[in-house]
Parts: structure tokens; sequence; C-alpha cells
């Protein structure tokens, strides 16, 4: 059941989506693109979908956060699913439950494969998230299922307590999470409190990168030994001077 679970929520492997750069030899070995999140933190559409065609051969899923979905709306994930990726709809939903299901069916009907609500919100709000995502889906007549990721503690903060973590994956189970984001030094606990979850881990940092704003970072290489299994990464590829080079070295550190 664990594994049955986890297997579910991670990407599909495939061809990138087209448009992408792609020499016949380059590009990720496909159980490491599955494993890949490009985060699309910038304000403009055309930019996003720039890098999007351009890295699709490293990642599989590109995630749209609070930044460009203010920008474009939900023009931003319906776009880059017709693009031939996973979507990662990093909205962190907290409100009311009924405000919370409302807001997750819409983009359980645009195509997302990943929505994240904020556990924080207990139970209730979580619940309505996940139920709001599935029935949305089930409308659009998604061809799978998609996962609702309980978001835990952000990694922008330097420490957690453990209490806390534990507070924040009992709301997610009990809401019917079917995954979590979280830092990479909390993924042993995560795991131990949810072992069929999946786990996706942002402050993604290359060795040497800078860790900008982030309290928590760990390498890619960290982050996989950990047990993660999505890897969220922005800055250090999207705002490289060479953003292919540089998913093509954070690549090369994986395999």
């Amino acid at each position: 059941m664990a594994d049955e679970t986890r297997a579910e929520g991670r990407p599909a492997a495939g061809a990138p989506a087209e448009g992408g750069r792609q020499a016949a030899d380059e590009g990720a070995p496909a159980a490491v693109r599955e494993r890949l999140v490009l985060a699309l933190d910038v304000d403009d559409l055309v930019p996003a979908l720039r890098l999007a065609r351009e890295l699709a051969p490293w990642f599989g899923t590109m995630k749209v956060g609070l930044e460009l979905y203010s920008a474009a709306g939900p023009e931003a994930v319906t776009t880059l699913v017709d693009l031939g990726v996973d979507v990662f709809c990093d909205l962190k939903l907290h409100d009311i439950p009924t405000t919370v299901g409302r807001a997750a069916r819409v983009v359980g009907a645009l195509g997302a494969r990943y929505l994240t609500v904020h556990t924080a919100g207990g139970p209730a709000m979580v619940r309505a998230g996940i139920e709001g995502l599935r029935e949305g889906a089930a409308r659009a007549r998604a061809d799978r299922e998609p996962v609702g990721l309980g978001v835990t503690v952000l990694t922008s903060e330097p420490e957690v307590s453990e209490h806390l973590l534990h507070q924040r994956v009992a709301a997610g189970l009990d809401g019917g999470c079917q995954g979590f984001v979280c830092a990479v030094p909390d993924v042993a606990t995560v795991r131990q409190l949810a072992p069929r979850a999946v786990l996706a881990t942002p402050g993604i940092r290359p060795e040497g990168a800078p860790a900008d704003d982030q309290g928590r970072v760990a390498t890619p290489r960290a982050a996989l030994d950990a047990g993660a299994d999505l890897l969220v990464v922005g800055r250090p590829v999207t705002r490289a001077d060479d953003p292919v080079d540089a998913a093509r070295r954070l690549v090369a550190s994986l395999v």
C-alpha cells in the first residue's frame, strides 16, 4: 500500500514536452526527470513557458506558485498542462473549508497534478481541499487522480519544533493528504509518521549555491539520500546565466 500510494503520486516518466531543447542524447534519465520539479517563480507567463519548454528534458514537473498564478491566473496551469508536463500548483491554500474546497475544485478541473494546502488550517480545511481537488479532476475526466500535498513548515523557517511538525503532519493525514511538502531535514520524521506519503522538498541548492531566503537547504543528492520523492528546484536553475547548463549539472550530480 505504501509503495502504491507513492508510485501514484510521482509524475509519469515519458518524453519531454514538445518544444524542449534536447539533443538525441541530452536530458535527464527518466527515473531522475520524474522526480525533479522546476519552480517557475516569475511574474510573466511568456518567460515561464520559455523556461518550461527549454528545461522540460530535465524536469518532468513544472511548479506554478503564487507569483506566476497571480500574474497569469488559471492560464498558467492549463498552458503548462498542454505542454505535456505535470503541473505542481503551489498555492498553499489556507482559508475556511468552503473557500478552500471550491478553490481546490477549480484547480483540479484545470488539470494540475499536485496542489498544496497548508496543514495549519486543520483537518477539516485540509479535507475540504483534498475532496475539492478530486471533484474537480473527476469533472474534467482526468486520467489520473491528482495528489493533495500538505504544507508542513516553510523552508524559510530556520528552526522547527518537532511538536509542531508532528501536529502539522497529523492534521494532513486526518484531512486525507496523499503527501507533504517539507524541508529535507524533516523528511525522516515525516516519513516515520506518514510512510505512504509522497514527499516534496523545496530549498534544494547545488553545492556552493547561495541559500537566498531559505532557512533550511540541502543539496539534490542529500534530498534523494534522505528519501524525498520530489525535489523542487528554482533559482539555482531559472536564474542561472545558462539555465540548460545548470540543469545539466544538477542532473549530473544525481546520476
